[in-house]
């Protein structure tokens, strides 16, 4: 209570000052109940429902915005990841034996994609490719389960909520398309055209995906906001040394060794794409003038090993060793 001066100085009757009390922890806020002009009508201090973010007053705010640049990049990193693990194991169990791996890797491919297309039409607002969402801040949204807060040490009060909605869960329901029209779709098609594999072999690719599927998840639960931070770099690390290992697999040590199979050029481009997404994610290309020239630097680990292979070599540099002593 306080008391209010009057003109002529002296003071009034006590009139009561309500005071809200203060809404504790970093993400719990305050939902709107109702709007009657200007004036809003608040809950309590709790959690926000889906869709919904804490502004700078502590109030629950509608995620309205739309991915940026480099969240739909974060997105197109994670959906790569499941299509890259099936073109790996797919090549990994079909090996010499059976040509059926390119229809099985274009198979891969479509499964991706129209789980990709499909997830975005279910998320909101539902029947469109586009999604609203809320703009990421810092590391902090991505584990709001850790912000719990405890006013009396005793109670916890349970804030928990997708503050960076949805970039956190349509990686879920991105991977549960992605299985569920993997297993509508392979199966059919391996018994039919992987006929050079043994029985054992044939579904071995599909085990697989059966693996790393939960991996996956798992990696997004837990990791999923420093991925979204690291992946440009993870990106060109993994692109980098992925193609020095096959190169060295395949004894690749010069440009006509690259000519001889078709199937190296396109392992080449591939890994050259890969390392274009790590450029653009990194650079953002908030600057065309300034970020596509670090484009032309993609071929240049490809060409730095072929022209130093040969330098390299195990046997070489064994056999001059043995002269040299």
């Amino acid at each position: 209570a306080g008391r209010e001066r009057r003109a002529d100085g002296g003071c009034a009757f006590p009139t009561a000052v309500a005071i809200q009390p203060a809404c504790l922890g970093l993400y719990c806020g305050r939902t709107v109940l109702s709007v009657n002009g200007s004036v809003e009508t608040y809950g309590d201090c709790g959690v926000c429902p889906r869709g919904q973010r804490t502004d700078e007053n502590k109030i629950c705010r509608e995620c309205m915005g739309s991915p940026d640049r480099y969240d739909w990049l974060y997105l197109g990193f994670m959906a790569m990841l499941p299509l890259v693990l099936h073109w790996f194991f797919i090549e990994w169990y079909s090996g010499k034996k059976s040509s059926s791996a390119l229809l099985q890797h274009i198979t891969a491919l479509f499964e991706c994609s129209i789980a990709a297309i499909v997830t975005l039409l279910v998320s909101d607002p539902v029947g469109s490719l586009h999604i609203r969402s809320c703009k990421v801040k810092k590391l902090s949204d991505w584990y709001t389960m850790l912000y719990n807060p405890s006013p009396d040490y005793i109670t916890t009060v349970h804030c928990t909520h997708e503050a960076v909605y949805p970039l956190y869960t349509i990686v879920f329901i991105y991977y549960a398309f992605c299985l569920v029209f993997m297993m509508l779709l392979r199966p059919l098609l391996v018994k039919k055209i992987a006929c050079g594999l043994g029985k054992s072999d044939r579904f071995k690719s599909i085990y697989a995906a059966l693996y790393f599927f939960p991996i996956l998840t798992v990696l997004q639960a837990v990791g999923g906001g420093l991925l979204y931070y690291a992946f440009p770099y993870i990106i060109l690390v993994l692109s980098l040394v992925t193609l020095a290992v096959y190169m060295s697999a395949s004894e690749v040590e010069s440009f006509k060794d690259l000519l001889v199979r078709k199937k190296r050029l396109v392992v080449l481009f591939s890994h050259w794409l890969l390392h274009a997404y790590g450029i653009i994610s990194i650079s953002k290309l908030d600057k065309l003038e300034q970020d596509l020239p670090l484009l032309a630097l993609v071929p240049a680990p490809a060409l730095f090993y072929l022209l130093t292979a040969k330098y390299t070599e195990p046997s070489r540099i064994l056999s001059e060793g043995g002269n040299g002593h």
